[in-house]
C-alpha cells in the first residue's frame, strides 16, 4: 500500500491546473439575423405557415443578435430534406456530417468523448480537464468543443413552438484549450489558473430545459421562465464557487458567460448587481 501511495503522490501536481492556450473558430458560412426569417421558411418549405412566421419575426427582432455562423448551408439542407421536416427521421443524415480523426492523434493517447451536453459542454470539459491535470502532473489535456446545430435543426411546428426559439438564438462555433498543471517555466506560459470547477443542480428545474434524442434528431423544450430561474439561483452558485477563496464582490470579477439570450443575461446582471459593461464580452459575442 505504501508503494501505491508514494507512486500516486509522485503523479499528482503540486499546484493548480492552468489554461495554457486558447483558440476559437467559426464557420465561414454566415446568416444575418435580418435574413434568417426568409431563409428558414424557404429551406423548410413552410412559407404558408404565416402565423409561425410572424412569431419567428418577433423573436428575431427581440434576440439582439446581428449574425450567426452555421456549418449547414442551404445546399446541404436541400440535399437532406428530412432535416428540414419536423418529426421526420433524420438522425442518420446529421451524423454523416461528422468527420472523425481530423486531429490525427496517436492511437495510444487517452481520449474522452463527451457529447450531447448542450449549453454546459465547455464547463463540463474544463471540470474533467482540471481533475486530470491535477492528478497527472505531466499531462497536457487538449479540450476541443464543437457546437453544431444541425442535430436540432427542424422545420416549424404549431405544436412545438420551442423550436422557433432555438432556431433564432443558437449558432455554431468551436473552441480548444490546453490545460495542464506544473508548467515548465522555460517553454510554457499559462494564461489562467483554474481555481474551482463544479456544477449545481437547481431543485425542481428538471422541466425547464429538456432535450430528447430521437429519430428526428435532438428535440428540445425551453421554459419561458428559464431566465427567472437562472436569475433566482445564480447568486448561490457564485457563493459556492468563490467563498472558498474569499471573493464576495461580484463586480471585482471579469465574466465570460454562456449567452443564453439577452433576457438570461439581463437577469444575471440584475441578480448579481453587476455594473454596466460587466457582461459586455458575452453580449458582444452573442451578437
Amino acid at each position: 500500500m505504501a508503494f501505491v501511495e508514494n507512486f500516486r503522490e509522485a503523479q499528482r501536481a503540486k499546484g493548480p491546473a492552468t489554461i495554457m492556450a486558447i483558440a476559437t473558430t467559426n464557420s465561414e458560412n454566415i446568416i444575418f439575423q435580418k435574413d434568417y426569417l426568409d431563409f428558414y421558411f424557404r429551406v423548410t418549405k413552410s412559407k404558408y405557415k404565416t402565423g409561425l412566421k410572424e412569431k419567428l419575426k418577433r423573436i428575431c427582432e427581440n434576440s439582439a443578435i446581428r449574425k450567426r455562423h452555421f456549418y449547414h448551408t442551404e445546399e446541404i439542407l436541400k440535399a437532406n430534406p428530412k432535416i428540414c421536416t419536423y418529426n421526420a427521421p433524420s438522425l442518420d443524415a446529421s451524423q454523416d456530417m461528422v468527420v472523425p480523426g481530423l486531429l490525427g492523434l496517436n492511437p495510444n493517447i487517452n481520449r474522452f468523448v463527451i457529447y450531447q451536453q448542450g449549453c454546459y459542454a465547455g464547463g463540463t470539459c474544463l471540470h474533467l480537464a482540471n481533475d486530470l491535470s491535477k492528478n497527472n502532473a505531466n499531462a497536457r489535456v487538449l479540450v476541443v468543443c464543437a457546437e453544431i446545430t444541425t442535430m436540432f435543426f427542424h422545420g416549424p411546428s404549431e405544436i412545438h413552438l420551442d423550436i422557433l426559439v432555438g432556431q433564432t438564438i443558437f449558432g455554431e462555433g468551436a473552441a480548444a484549450v490546453i490545460v495542464g498543471a506544473s508548467p515548465d517555466a522555460m517553454i510554457e506560459w499559462p494564461l489562467f489558473e483554474l481555481a474551482w470547477t463544479g456544477q449545481s443542480l437547481i431543485p425542481n428545474s428538471e422541466a425547464r430545459v429538456v432535450g430528447h434524442l430521437r429519430e428526428m434528431e435532438l428535440t428540445y423544450y425551453l421554459s419561458k421562465n428559464l431566465p427567472m430561474w437562472i436569475g433566482k439561483n445564480i447568486g448561490n452558485c457564485m457563493v459556492d464557487a468563490f467563498s472558498s477563496i474569499g471573493i464576495s464582490n461580484w463586480n471585482s470579477l471579469f465574466y465570460v458567460v454562456y449567452p443564453g439570450g439577452p433576457t438570461v443575461l439581463d437577469r444575471i446582471q440584475e441578480s448579481l448587481g453587476l455594473e454596466e459593461g460587466k457582461l459586455k464580452v458575452t453580449r458582444t459575442c452573442a451578437k
